[in-house]
């Protein structure tokens, strides 16, 4: 990887996500704001082991920073149609301490984006940070959670903690906003127990697991999506298949590929609006030569085109 940035013309180190224009929250003039949240309910047992998530992912993006013209593949036009305009807002104060703190900070963030009229980007983090970011719409709704994920994080509480990455869903089952939950990717062995999955099966959320993917279980995912409802993407760096994205806490084999990511995330934008968007779960002390941090920023990338071409296309 040594050169290549200079190869793509990318700017170097970038201090914010392609080297977008950095923006103040509280006087926010865009289509699209980034911000990052290294934690928000940490377990005691494991701490705030995601930190410096948001960094590394702002970092895999410096091959191709500063040039929002370029083309993107993966999309077969430009990073960014012409005259979207998407900032950086940088990093909620985060202090494993502070819970409560936390929370309040990362949701007022994501308040304050809903209110500008613009779609918020999250970068974490532990799968905690979605809980507030959710909880912002509660004026903004309703909404659909696509949550893609090795994970169903159902469990009421763990530690004794009810706000932790495990009960993401569980605590957004219980917002009044929240219309439908879609889950997919799930896998292998996790923390759930069989009462977890009884309680997202009698709510009714939408369980599609890995293994059905590579039948019709993309299209059922996206069948069940409403044309033209706002959809909030909770994205899991676990739901990778680890051969391609190392820097998870628990690397479980039979993961999505990339194309079976974009061909689903493409599918919501076909049908649906794109309220949000998170990419949380990324733990830099496990990646392998960058590997991760790279894939992720190419995954984001793709995700802001998407978002971005709504925006040009809503004027």
């Amino acid at each position: 990887m040594v050169g290549l940035k200079d190869m793509f013309g990318g700017c170097g180190a970038p201090d914010s996500f392609l080297g977008l224009r950095r923006a103040d929250i509280g006087a926010l003039e865009a289509d699209i704001v980034i911000f990052g949240a290294d934690c928000a309910t940490p377990y005691r047992s494991v701490g705030a082991y995601c930190s410096g998530g948001p960094a590394a992912i702002r970092a895999g993006s410096a091959a191709y920073a500063g040039d929002p013209a370029k083309v993107n593949f993966d999309l077969g036009g430009p990073i960014l149609p012409g005259g979207v305009r998407a900032v950086d807002a940088g990093d909620a104060a985060v202090d494993p301490s502070d819970p409560p703190g936390n929370r309040a900070r990362i949701e007022a963030m994501t308040s304050a984006i809903l209110s500008a009229g613009a779609v918020p980007v999250l970068l974490g983090g532990d799968d905690s940070v979605p809980i507030p970011l959710l909880a912002a719409y509660a004026d903004h709704g309703p909404i659909t959670i696509l949550q893609i994920d090795a994970h169903i994080d159902w469990r009421d509480e763990v530690e004794g903690e009810r706000w932790g990455l495990s009960s993401t869903m569980r605590r957004a089952s219980e917002m009044a906003h929240v219309e439908r939950i879609i889950q997919v990717g799930a896998r292998g062995v996790g923390s759930a127990r069989m009462d977890a999955l009884e309680a997202a099966q009698a709510w009714g959320a939408h369980l599609i697991p890995a293994h059905e993917l590579d039948a019709d279980g993309i299209d059922r995912a996206l069948d069940l999506i409403p044309h033209g409802t706002q959809v909030v993407i909770c994205f899991d760096c676990d739901a990778l298949d680890p051969s391609i994205m190392p820097a998870v806490i628990a690397p479980t084999a039979g993961g999505l590929t990339y194309g079976q990511t974009l061909r689903l995330i493409r599918g919501v934008a076909k049908k649906a609006r794109i309220a949000g968007f998170d990419l949380v779960e990324f733990m830099p002390s496990s990646d392998r030569n960058d590997a991760g941090a790279v894939l992720a920023a190419q995954l984001l990338t793709t995700v802001l085109g998407l978002i971005g071409r709504q925006a040009a296309t809503s004027r």
